[in-house]
């Protein structure tokens, strides 16, 4: 099986060294791992799109239409971009405060992000919407949040490593002076993923437009995990297992 993450934002977010955290966090643990970025004008603020499939059924580095396990979007408007790699019960992490592009400046147009922030919440029942900004502010800088948000997957179990592996491979590829504020800020977003995950996975959300069809059932609170996921969690545990003991034999 494979487990396959799409990571979005725009240059200078930092989205290709999260994808490559992960990558590498996935090699670390023996998993065969797929990785690929589409960065475009990234240096003028343009998309960045990242693309990780981990697992024995990972044949080739970007992630089909529809396939997608988990969409981490940077900005706004480009998890909407990208929502339609996302599969019908994957989840999305994405970060509520928005990067104007230099189009608006020239042409206001108003756009915050909330628009965006809204169509998700209609249209994807497993989200976390994060703001950065908050998230990050006792780091001094949103710039943390491409590890912050790492730490927030982990601590909702949309990721299946530790935080002791992902901090080891933090170490191991950040600069060493930015090692520690980056390991603070991992674990920072760990407590709000594990916030999330006390919920219930995540809360559900239906539009008023579409509560008339569920007329005279209770309101659903939470979505539990499907049987699916459950098996591709455990498929992919096994696969670690097997190959830590094969390592350490």
């Amino acid at each position: 099986m494979a487990y396959n993450i799409l990571l979005c934002g725009v240059g200078g977010q930092g989205t290709v060294l999260a994808s490559k955290l992960l990558a590498a966090t996935a090699g670390g643990a023996g998993l065969k791992v797929h990785s690929a970025e589409t960065i475009g004008m990234a240096q003028r603020g343009g998309p960045v799109t990242s693309h990780v499939r981990i697992g024995e059924d990972a044949y080739s580095p970007l992630i089909p239409k529809g396939s997608a396990d988990l969409i981490i979007a940077f900005e706004p408007s480009e998890a909407v971009r990208n929502i339609d790699f996302l599969k019908p019960d994957g989840a999305v992490i994405v970060n509520e405060v928005c990067i104007k592009p230099v189009t608006e400046s020239l042409r206001p147009t108003g756009y915050d992000g909330s628009q965006m922030i809204h169509y998700l919440k209609e249209n994807v029942k497993r989200l976390i919407t994060v703001n950065s900004e908050e998230l990050c502010a006792p780091f001094g800088s949103p710039k943390f949040f491409n590890v912050a948000v790492l730490g927030v997957a982990q601590g909702a179990g949309l990721l299946d490593f530790s935080k002791g592996e992902i901090l080891g491979t933090i170490e191991n590829t950040v600069k060493k002076d930015f090692v520690e504020i980056n390991k603070e800020a991992f674990l920072k977003g760990t407590e709000a993923g594990a916030e999330e995950s006390a919920k219930g996975i995540f809360p559900v959300n239906v539009p008023e437009n579409k509560k008339s069809e569920a007329a005279g059932a209770k309101p659903l609170s939470s979505r539990q995990m499907t049987e699916e996921e459950k098996q591709r969690i455990l498929a992919v545990q096994k696969e670690v297992e097997e190959k830590k003991a094969k390592k350490n034999s």
